[in-house]
């Protein structure tokens, strides 16, 4: 899968995190939509160094999609914890 693969998949994982994480994000649409394309790349490389699954070729490989969506959600949350709104 090439470098524009990767970016579909990380637009459609960071939209998949931002479901299964709803609320107010501090950036907007296009700051979480970039925090799914590097939750995709991040998901992937980490699957792939530590997890010994290889980065498959295919773009629907389940297992590359559920890191994409992994990492897509743990860099949102980080995101959030860092740069959330600090209003209760």
């Amino acid at each position: 899968m090439g470098i524009i693969g990767w970016i579909i998949l990380g637009l459609l994982a960071g939209g998949i995190a931002k479901i299964l994480l709803p609320g107010r994000d501090p950036g907007g649409f296009i700051v979480t939509t970039l925090i799914g394309v590097a939750g995709a790349f991040t998901g992937g490389w980490l699957s792939a160094k530590f997890l010994d699954r290889p980065i498959q070729a295919q773009f629907f490989d389940l297992a590359t999609w559920g890191s994409a969506i992994v990492g897509s959600l743990v860099l949102l949350v980080g995101y959030r914890i860092l740069f959330g709104n600090s209003r209760r």
